[in-house]
C-alpha cells in the first residue's frame, strides 16, 4: 500500500526517536534514585501495601507478581539502560520485529512502576510519556518509512495536549480570559526556574501578549497539524517555541520536553530521504489494528474535552493509552509553603534552636535562588507544593516522612538537599510550619541579595517525636 507510509518523514521520526529515548532515560533515572523513600518497602507509600488492595486488572505491573526493592531498582536501572540503547540507534540495527520488540521494553516497565508509584506518579506527564511511547512501537526502523497513521496519531497527541490544555484555562480561572494569570504564575509555580524571578518582573502588558499568544497557539494553531505542509510544519514549530518559552520560565519536569518531542513528527525537515525496502503485510495489518483500537478509545478524552466540566490529567484505561491532559486551570494568587524543621533538644521550648531542612527544588532560604532541574522531576518537592495548597493532599505520607526524618533515614535524606542533623545524632522532634512567600522587588534584590521575602502565617505541624510520628501523626 503506496498511501501507507510517508518516505519524507523519515528524518522527523529518527529525531523523534532518539529524544523520546532520552526521556525515557531521564524517567527511568529520576525512578531509580528516588523510589526508595518513595514507595519503597520503607517507603513513605510502600508498594508492597499498595500491590495487597490493589488488583492487578486495575494496575497490571510486573510488581503486582514480585517486588523487592532490589527487583525494582534492577527494573529502573534496565530501562535506563534500554533507553540509552535506542538513543544510541541500536532498533535500527534490528530487523523490524526486534526494533518494535525493543521499544516495547521501556513501555512496559516505566507502565509498571506508574501504575504502583500512587500519588508520586500521578501527573499528566507520566500518562504522557506512556501514550507517546507506545505509539514510538509501531513507528518503525530504517527497514521502513514512517507509517501515515502513526504519523497522524501522534499529531492527535499533540492535538489533545495542547487544546484541552487551552480549554481547561478558558472553563477554569477567569483570570485567563482576562489575560491576568500571569501576574500571579510565575510567582505560584510549583517549582520556579532561575529565571523565574526575571519572568514575573516583566512589563504588565507584556504578561497580557503573552497570555493571548497561548491562547492561540492552544486553541487554534492544533487544528493547523491537520493541514498539508509546510502549514503543519509552521504549527508545530510555534508549538516548539511557545514550550521553549516555558521551559526558560519554569520547572515542569519533562511535560515541555515531552510537548516538544511530540511536535518533532509533525516537522517536514529538509533531507533526502533513503531507499527503504517494501513494508511488510504483517506490519501493516498490525499498525492499522493498533490505530483503529487507539482511534476508538479517543472517545472518552474527546467527550471529556466537550464537556464543561472538564477534567486534567486523567487516564481512561489501566495501560494508559489515551489520556486526557491539561495544566492550570486555576492559578494561585498567593504562594505558600511548607518549611520542615528539627531540634535537638529533648523538650522543645520558646527559645530552642529549630533547624531548617533544605528541599532541592522547592523554595526554602529565602536567599537560595531556584536551580534548573527539569526535565528531571523531583517528585517530593513537587507533592510538597501540593501540601502547602491544602493539607489533605499529604495525609497519606506527610507523617511517614516526619518519621523518616526523625531517624535520619539515608534514602529521604537524598531527597533533600542535605540535613542539618549528624548522621549519627538525628534530631528529636520535627516540626513544619506555614509560610507566605513572594518574590522580592528589583529594590529588595539589590538591597539584600534575597529572591524572595516570606512571612509566618500559621503551624502545619506541632513538634513530633519519633513516637508519635510512628502513631500516625498527620498535618
Amino acid at each position: 500500500m503506496d498511501w501507507f507510509t510517508a518516505p519524507d518523514y523519515w528524518l522527523s521520526r529518527l529525531v523523534f526517536q532518539r529524544a523520546l529515548a532520552g526521556l525515557y532515560f531521564v524517567a527511568f533515572l529520576a525512578a531509580a534514585l528516588q523510589f526508595r523513600a518513595l514507595i519503597g518497602e520503607r517507603g513513605m507509600l510502600p508498594v508492597p501495601r499498595f500491590v495487597a488492595r490493589v488488583p492487578f486488572r486495575r494496575a497490571p505491573s510486573l510488581f503486582q507478581l514480585h517486588y523487592s526493592d532490589r527487583f525494582f531498582a534492577g527494573c529502573a536501572w534496565t530501562g535506563c539502560g534500554v533507553a540509552l540503547a535506542l538513543a544510541t540507534g541500536l532498533d535500527s540495527t534490528l530487523p523490524l520485529w526486534a526494533g518494535m520488540l525493543l521499544w516495547l521494553v521501556p513501555w512496559l516497565l516505566y507502565l509498571s512502576i506508574v501504575n504502583v508509584g500512587q500519588t508520586w506518579y500521578g501527573f499528566g506527564w507520566e500518562s504522557l510519556l506512556l501514550e507517546v511511547g507506545f505509539l514510538a512501537v509501531f513507528l518503525g526502523n530504517d527497514e521502513v518509512a514512517p507509517p501515515v497513521v502513526v504519523l497522524f496519531l501522534l499529531r492527535w497527541i499533540l492535538f489533545r495536549v495542547e487544546f484541552g490544555a487551552g480549554l481547561i484555562k478558558m472553563r477554569g480561572d477567569a483570570c485567563w480570559r482576562k489575560l491576568t494569570c500571569l501576574d500571579h504564575h510565575h510567582e505560584t509555580q510549583p517549582m520556579p526556574g532561575p529565571l523565574s524571578w526575571y519572568f514575573h518582573h516583566l512589563p504588565r502588558p507584556l504578561h497580557r501578549v503573552e497570555v493571548a499568544a497561548n491562547h492561540v497557539t492552544q486553541l487554534a494553531v492544533p487544528f493547523l497539524l491537520f493541514t498539508p505542509q509546510p502549514v503543519a510544519t509552521a504549527a508545530a514549530s510555534l508549538m516548539i517555541v511557545t514550550q521553549l518559552w516555558l521551559v526558560l520560565s519554569g520547572n515542569f519536569a519533562w511535560l515541555n520536553w515531552v510537548t516538544i518531542v511530540l511536535a518533532v513528527p509533525a516537522l517536514e525537515l529538509p533531507g533526502e530521504a533513503p531507499d527503504l525496502p517494501a513494508t511488510p503485510l504483517w506490519y501493516e495489518v498490525l499498525v492499522l489494528a493498533v490505530a483503529a483500537l487507539l482511534l476508538g478509545l479517543s472517545y472518552h478524552p474527546v467527550r471529556n474535552m466537550l464537556s464543561r466540566r472538564q477534567v486534567m490529567n486523567r487516564s481512561f484505561d489501566p495501560l494508559h493509552l489515551v489520556n486526557t491532559y491539561g495544566a492550570f486551570g486555576s492559578v494561585s494568587r498567593i504562594r505558600h509553603e511548607v518549611v520542615v524543621e528539627g531540634t535537638a533538644d529533648d523538650v522543645p521550648r520558646r527559645d530552642s534552636e529549630w533547624k531548617e531542612y533544605e528541599f532541592k527544588g522547592k523554595p526554602g532560604d529565602p536567599r537560595r535562588w531556584p536551580r534548573q532541574f527539569a526535565p528531571y522531576h523531583l517528585r517530593l518537592d513537587w507533592m510538597m507544593w501540593f501540601a502547602a495548597l491544602s493539607p489533605a493532599y499529604a495525609e497519606s505520607w506527610f507523617g511517614t516522612l516526619v518519621e523518616r526524618l526523625l531517624e535520619n533515614d539515608p534514602a529521604t535524606l537524598r531527597l533533600l538537599r542535605g540535613s542539618p542533623f549528624p548522621a549519627d545524632d538525628p534530631p528529636r522532634f520535627v516540626r513544619a510550619r506555614l509560610f507566605r512567600y513572594r518574590y522580592t522587588t528589583w529594590r529588595e534584590l539589590r538591597e539584600t541579595g534575597a529572591c524572595w521575602e516570606r512571612t509566618y502565617v500559621r503551624e502545619f505541624l506541632p513538634p513530633t517525636r519519633l513516637a508519635r510520628a510512628r502513631e500516625g501523626q498527620r498535618p
